[in-house]
């Protein structure tokens, strides 16, 4: 699907396209710095008639065998497959990540339709039997109803399946409202959903800013909100959601530290990071941006092979023989260039400076090379902030005591890595460790989808995280019978019923 005009992106309303819109906004290929399309912004009308749709297709969807809608979703999977490097190159167009790292976040998506393709199993509630003479208990979980998702650019089609597919596959219906900046993705991803056979209704999309969200929140018929973003906007969402009575799970900003131990083997740690760090340049939830040295010694090692390896990456167009892409936007690119000179103001030592790396690539791209930053202070504001670009901080200190110390004295605790061939210290570090996702020598710990994704702190607002068994329980409720069969007239009885 290549995008070649300017063209206006449509929302997905009852398994249709809808062009309603108020105020637009420019849809860019980032490589080129130029508007490839633009997306019209929901009308009140449009949310309404969104939700309505969603609401309408609940009654019928919530009632179908779990077994007929892991069928759709079998089918989805295939099809997904079968355009895997299509919606990868949608992804490269808008977003500007290298195309091979586009195809793995398709491929993420793919994996987690999969796991809940086992939607049968995972629903089986839990019984009891004779829990008194004649009585038995079971346990049930049943759908919400209309659930909301807000998802971000740096992943525009993992993240809406991550957050969509389970509350469908759970009987639920769904609104989704992608990120303005790379939608067509996702477009293509809905039509998918429809020719895998799924209902008008059950899944819908519109397009907007915060007044979009806060209509869906305060709408009536919906149940449940999920967001991904940065920490301020998602904290907003969720205490928004949690005041309107909506249950709600939001997943916000991090900044991922690695503890890289004297034992460990600088080379291959430093291919780690390099990837972890500069990857789809950095605007990863999951990047890497801050490596706690232990020792001067292993630090000044380090230095010399991330200087060694940086040096020859390749920026360029995502669809080029590249190793990283450009950045979403001008205006992120600029935030990034004022953080990189404040770290220089600040007295941090810049070894690796990516600002040159422009100078050779297109001019109106949103390009800024890889950075690296040495004798990286905890006050300094390249270290404080989610910079969400391509910065690597390094941080020296002289004991893992202080490593530990210092990772958890930060305000997000999205993910942690450890790199260590010590494994009463890697053990150690799992345990104490301040973060809802642990890399041991794993630079980027994503979870597999059938255990739990989701950061601490600043990084995380709800109650459960998603994917796994608890995504099953955020998007149902559970509901507990306790059964007997009268066969013989007893009297009324008037204590607290017992058990006994």
């Amino acid at each position: 699907m290549i995008l070649t005009m300017p063209h206006r992106i449509p929302h997905w309303i009852h398994n249709a396209r809808v062009e309603k819109h108020t105020e637009t906004s420019a849809v860019y290929n980032p490589a080129e710095g130029v508007v490839i399309a633009e997306v019209g912004f929901a009308t009140t009308e449009c949310v309404a008639d969104a939700v309505l749709s969603a609401a309408q297709a609940f009654t019928t969807w919530s009632c179908m065998p779990p077994l007929k809608r892991a069928r759709i979703l079998n089918q989805f999977t295939q099809l997904l497959m079968q355009h895997q490097d299509q919606i990868a190159e949608c992804i490269t167009h808008e977003h500007g990540k290298v195309f091979a790292d586009a195809q793995g976040e398709v491929q993420r998506g793919i994996e987690l339709v999969e796991y809940y393709c086992g939607i049968p199993h995972l629903l089986r509630g839990e019984q009891s039997c004779e829990v008194a003479n004649g009585m038995d208990c079971h346990t049930i979980r049943q759908p919400l109803g209309v659930c909301v998702g807000i998802s971000p650019f740096n992943f525009p089609v993992m993240i809406p399946i991550w957050l969509m597919i389970p509350a469908i596959a759970c009987g639920n219906t769904f609104v989704l409202k992608p990120s303005e900046k790379d939608p067509s993705a996702t477009l293509l991803c809905m039509e998918l959903l429809k020719e895998a056979g799924l209902p008008a209704g059950v899944a819908n999309m519109i397009h907007g800013g915060r007044d979009v969200v806060s209509q869906l929140i305060a709408h009536p018929a919906v149940k449940a909100v999920n967001a991904v973003g940065s920490t301020p906007v998602v904290k907003q969402i969720y205490a928004e959601a949690i005041a309107a009575g909506k249950r709600s799970q939001t997943f916000g900003g991090a900044k991922n530290h690695a503890i890289v131990m004297p034992d460990a083997p600088i080379d291959a740690v430093a291919d780690a990071l390099v990837g972890a760090a500069f990857g789809a340049a950095g605007e990863r939830c999951m990047a890497l941006p801050v490596a706690v040295v232990v020792g001067d010694t292993t630090a000044d090692q380090l230095i010399v092979a991330l200087q060694t390896r940086v040096s020859q990456l390749r920026v360029g167009s995502g669809m080029d023989a590249v190793d990283m892409g450009p950045l979403i936007r001008r205006e992120h690119c600029d935030r990034v260039s004022r953080l990189i000179e404040s770290g220089i103001q600040a007295g941090a030592r810049l070894v690796c400076d990516g600002r040159s790396h422009v100078k050779s690539l297109n001019p109106n791209g949103f390009f800024l090379g890889p950075c690296v930053f040495d004798h990286v202070a905890p006050d300094m504001d390249i270290y404080q902030e989610e910079i969400f670009g391509p910065v690597l901080c390094i941080l020296r200190v002289p004991t893992f005591d202080a490593a530990i110390l210092q990772v958890n004295s930060h305000h997000y605790g999205n993910g942690a890595a450890i790199f260590t061939n010590s494994g009463g210290v890697a053990r150690r570090f799992e345990r104490e460790v301040e973060a809802g996702m642990v890399g041991i020598n794993v630079a980027i710990p994503v979870p597999v989808v059938s255990h739990s994704f989701g950061g601490w702190k600043q990084s995380w607002f709800g109650d459960v995280h998603m994917h796994g068994m608890e995504g099953i329980h955020f998007y149902t409720r559970a509901k507990s019978i306790t059964s007997r069969w009268l066969n013989d007239q007893t009297g009324s009885a008037f204590h607290m019923p017992t058990h006994g």
